[in-house]
């Protein structure tokens, strides 16, 4: 899967799992041995995986960009989308496919300077009024959220609920974008916020809930096959 043209700039089907590669998420596992970013993405995409963003915000550029270029290079094997949180720089650098941003980086006009008008540029949102204002940016989709609570990033929002994933739907959609949901979206979770109307559910840690990485990437395939 790659950005082709559409009607919005970077246009990309979006798959129905979009999973973040958190690296400091990862180091926090305490896993013995360690899992290394690259031994999760490798497990994760030979179970079916296509969407990868990267996020690395403990990073220096120069490892972050090391690192990137590994993920970019396996998920263009396997056919997948690479997209780098926050980091234009890194993106276009590494050739990943695209890069997302919050409320707090650069705007996604800024980012298409950076990363090229072919990006996948997606976009943090967490309430009506930045849902609106997201509608005309140049993003390739939108993300709302926390859906439910999560300790995985420090928002400063509380959890939205299913109620603002549909009111999102409805509005991104009338621009002919994606919407991906995200925050403490499980298995059992991803249903009804599918049903709520997002075309996408970002997954973190409900990803890595296995005791080893061959129960990691059937952790990826059970997601896969379920959506």
């Amino acid at each position: 899967m790659a950005p082709g043209a559409g009607v919005r700039p970077g246009h990309v089907t979006m798959p129905r799992l979009y999973a973040i590669l958190d690296v400091d998420v990862l180091g926090g596992l305490g896993r013995t041995p360690a899992w290394t970013p690259l031994h999760v993405c490798d497990a994760w995409l030979s179970a079916g995986v296509r969407l990868i963003q990267l996020r690395a915000k403990s990073f220096s550029s120069g490892a972050f960009l090391e690192l990137a270029d590994a993920c970019v290079s396996r998920c263009r094997q396997a056919g997948a989308v690479c997209i780098i949180n926050d980091r234009a720089d890194i993106a276009a650098m590494s050739g990943a496919d695209g890069v997302h941003v919050g409320q707090d980086d650069l705007s996604p006009t800024d980012v298409r300077v950076v990363a090229g008008p072919n990006a996948i540029v997606g976009w943090s949102t967490h309430d009506d009024d930045q849902v609106a204002d997201a509608t005309v940016q140049p993003v390739s989709y939108v993300a709302i959220g926390p859906v439910f609570g999560t300790h995985t990033k420090a928002t400063g929002y509380g959890a939205v609920g299913l109620a603002q994933v549909t009111r999102a739907a409805v509005v991104v959609h009338a621009a002919g974008t994606p919407l991906v949901a995200i925050g403490g979206i499980t298995l059992e979770r991803a249903p009804q916020v599918l049903a709520a109307g997002a075309d996408s559910v970002a997954v973190i840690t409900d990803l890595l809930a296995a005791s080893d990485l061959a129960g990691v990437q059937l952790r990826a395939r059970t997601w896969v096959s379920a959506l």
